[in-house]
């Protein structure tokens, strides 16, 4: 059956539930997503994602060590992570486990391991990981194209913080996270697998009692900057790394959504046969690679890609990308490159909706959109549809991706 929308009282709170049921194999999976709880509420930058790898160190109760050997003996997956605008708990496991499973969700919701040494932990995970990336010319040039998009947002700040934000938290941070964006009015529920709308009923009660109302603030919505310029980061890097961005006023949740995938996949996310890559790589070897999509987001929609290119050739390829760029805009595509597109779209359809995790997180994407579980069918038909007239006149009128930003990476001279 398809994935349905239902809801869940609990504490008076009507939560939403997605919901299908799969009877192929004896698994059970749920996500409870909280909205506006990512990376985008951190009042210290990475705040969020510390928070998620602190529920990772299992139950107050019970210690890191314990919780995990109780969960991998009944084979049970509990996990958690951050994104920029949500925090996700996610909970897997055989369908005679899950039961047991709730009930190790429940203790975590109850009594997360707030100790200093699980914080101590986690902090010094997370200091390790940036320290790495501090060698990642693929993370500086994005971190950096981020700061010159979205100055003074939110956004600009890296997901996963700074040494320096890092350092300064303490586990009251992680505490005030949790109290403040973990809770029943900001959560939907993804369940699904071998059980029926009455067992589901069940586990949550099991699994969710300890959660409360919490006092979380929606985010904003953020615009790219459409003033261009090109900032440069120098250190001892074998290649330029170039990164570049530029605002799109097309709406997440707006009816433009199967025309942004056509000018998309031609403009630079297909990978070979991309406008980008033909001219960047294929006509003019600047590139191994070049790629360039549109991001679309409930926080922000902008247009960013990337290119890696030799020191001699740093000036071409970026003169290049804005020719691309300008030449599209103004052009718009062939009817063959629409034709590859559709092809490509429409016939890839089955391999996206495979398993019951791909068609539960395409329904929740649906939901989060604001729009009725199965309009991922009707976009498809509207792609079929879409006329040559209709992509270009699109295309032109989005002449703000030719305001193009870069950040590169390269080395002084």
């Amino acid at each position: 059956m398809p994935a349905i929308q239902t809801t869940f009282h609990l504490h008076g709170v009507e939560i939403p539930i997605i919901f299908e049921e799969e009877r192929y194999l004896p698994i059970v999976s749920m996500q409870l997503v909280f909205e506006d709880s990512g990376a985008l509420s951190d009042l210290n930058p990475g705040q969020a994602r510390m928070t998620a790898r602190l529920l990772g160190e299992g139950s107050r109760k019970a210690g890191s060590t314990a919780f995990a050997e109780r969960l991998e003996s009944r084979a049970v997956s509990l996990s958690a992570h951050a994104g920029r605008e949500t925090m996700v708990i996610e909970l897997s496991a055989l369908k005679e486990n899950f039961g047991y499973g709730a009930g190790m969700l429940a203790e975590l919701l109850a009594d997360p391991n707030y100790s200093p040494e699980a914080f101590e932990t986690v902090q010094t995970s997370t200091l390790g990981k940036l320290t790495q990336k501090q060698s990642d010319y693929d993370y500086l040039a994005s971190v950096g194209l981020s700061r010159v998009l979205f100055e003074g947002t939110g956004l600009s700040e890296p997901i996963d913080g700074t040494l320096e934000s890092v350092r300064r938290m303490d586990p009251e941070d992680l505490v005030y996270q949790i109290r403040t964006h973990v809770g029943l009015n900001n959560l939907t529920i993804v369940l699904g697998g071998d059980l029926s709308r009455e067992e589901a009923q069940t586990y949550l009660q099991q699994a969710l009692t300890p959660l409360k109302q919490t006092s979380v603030v929606p985010i904003g919505h953020f615009t790219a900057t459409d003033i261009p310029r090109i900032e440069r980061e120098f250190t001892q890097t074998e290649q330029a790394y170039i990164y570049f961005g530029a605002p799109l006023d097309v709406a997440y949740d707006g009816d433009e959504t199967h025309l942004e995938k056509i000018a998309a996949f031609v403009l630079g996310s297909s990978g070979f046969g991309s406008r980008l890559m033909e001219e960047v790589r294929v006509k003019r070897g600047l590139a191994y690679s070049a790629y360039g999509r549109f991001a679309l987001k409930r926080s922000v929609s902008y247009f960013t890609g990337h290119v890696q290119t030799k020191f001699e050739s740093e000036e071409e390829a970026i003169r290049v990308i804005g020719e691309v760029v300008s030449e599209f805009v103004q052009n718009g595509i062939t009817a063959k490159e629409l034709e590859g597109a559709k092809a490509f779209l429409l016939g890839s359809e089955p391999l996206r909706t495979e398993t019951l995790s791909q068609r539960l997180g395409r329904a929740f994407d649906e939901y989060y959109a604001h729009k009725p579980l199965g309009e991922s069918a009707r976009e498809l038909e509207q792609i079929e549809g879409v006329s040559l007239e209709e992509i270009n006149a699109f295309i032109r009128e989005h002449g703000e991706i030719e305001k193009l930003s870069f950040y590169v990476v390269t080395r002084e001279n």
